[in-house]
């Protein structure tokens, strides 16, 4: 699985996963009731991504900037923030500068990944993506 996948799915599962168990049918009354047929779950079809990693922030062990920085935004999702994946990120995004860490380059993915997830349907603050 691609670099940006895995952030992507490590946000919007965490939306996934909620819609699922608030879909659960309930259970019903009389047990010789007909049983309703269950409502196809709704379709996510924007997730709200300052909300979910605002909130992931809580409970982060340590202090982290995933706002501006992508090391810090993959270290939240648990995601290894090493060179070697964040070359891979670039190279992904199309990144076209020097794979070397740089400042340049980290700033650059941070602004892609964001700019990224809402192409994909999520809700993504407009400073985060400029």
């Amino acid at each position: 699985m691609s670099i940006f996948g895995k952030i992507k799915d490590a946000i919007f599962g965490k939306k996934a996963a909620a819609a699922e168990g608030a879909a659960a049918p309930a259970a019903t009354a009389a047990p010789a009731a007909p049983q309703p047929v269950p409502a196809a779950p709704t379709p996510i079809s924007e997730v709200d991504v300052e909300a979910i990693l605002t909130a992931q922030n809580a409970y982060a062990t340590q202090t982290l900037n995933w706002r501006t920085s992508i090391v810090d935004l993959m270290k939240l999702l648990e995601i290894d923030p090493s060179l070697q994946n964040r070359k891979e990120l670039a190279q992904e995004l199309g990144y076209t500068g020097e794979l070397n860490g740089s400042a340049e380059m980290n700033i650059w993915l941070h602004k892609a990944v964001m700019r990224e997830l809402a192409a994909n349907g999520g809700k993504v603050p407009a400073e985060l993506t400029d």
